[in-house]
């Protein structure tokens, strides 16, 4: 029986995991595409979201189809309803890649400084997503902790692009045209790194029973 339920658990985190590589893959689409302005390549975007969507239901119900059948006890308990909540926030990142990659697709957007700070937060959630669900897989409580703490440079980045703006304004009136597009995406960028943090705090759960608030 254990061993049953050691093989549908090792699909549970190759499923993951590679629902993880596609919201890193969406997320560095989107930031690309934002940065060349490739609105073919911010299409593919959506592309990789939907196979995401797919991906959270088939979770979902090998999470279920393990709490129905194997009815697991502690920690593997835990583990399991931590991956079905994990899901949630996989899922809520794919769409806020979509949602930049539609800014793309549909604003105006100026070829200037300011792009290069949302990359560079792009490339910084990214890390994050990909260390939360590596920690997950891991049982790694530290990086965990790690991952719930770099959420300190994201939210520096998104501060940094606040006041980028509010002096590009300041400079510019027609700079309004675009900075509240700019500013949409830094927040899209923002959440994803929270959904990472959420992803973290289920991690520890799953390994200690706490709940972090």
């Amino acid at each position: 029986m254990r061993s049953i339920y050691d093989e549908q658990l090792k699909t549970l985190h190759d499923s993951l995991a590679t629902m993880s590589a596609l919201c890193e893959d969406a997320i560095a689409k989107a930031a690309k595409a934002l940065q060349l302005n490739d609105l073919a390549l911010a299409a593919e975007v959506h592309t990789v979201t939907e196979r995401i969507d797919r991906l959270e239901r088939d979770v979902q119900s090998q999470c279920l189809r393990l709490l129905l059948l194997q009815q697991p006890v502690a920690g593997d308990l835990r583990r399991v309803s931590a991956a079905l909540k994990m899901v949630t926030d996989l899922e809520r990142i794919g769409n806020q890649s979509a949602d930049i990659a539609e800014t793309v697709q549909t604003g105006k957007l100026p070829d200037n400084a300011l792009k290069r700070v949302l990359h560079d937060m792009a490339v910084s959630v990214i890390k994050m997503v990909n260390g939360s669900v590596e920690s997950f897989l891991n049982s790694d409580l530290k990086q965990a902790r790690e991952i719930i703490d770099y959420d300190d440079v994201v939210d520096r980045h998104f501060d940094g692009m606040k006041t980028l703006l509010i002096a590009a304004i300041r400079d510019d009136a027609d700079a309004g045209s675009y900075a509240i597009d700019l500013l949409m995406m830094a927040k899209y960028l923002e959440r994803i790194g929270d959904h990472a943090v959420n992803i973290a705090k289920w991690v520890i759960f799953a390994e200690t029973g706490q709940l972090q608030m």
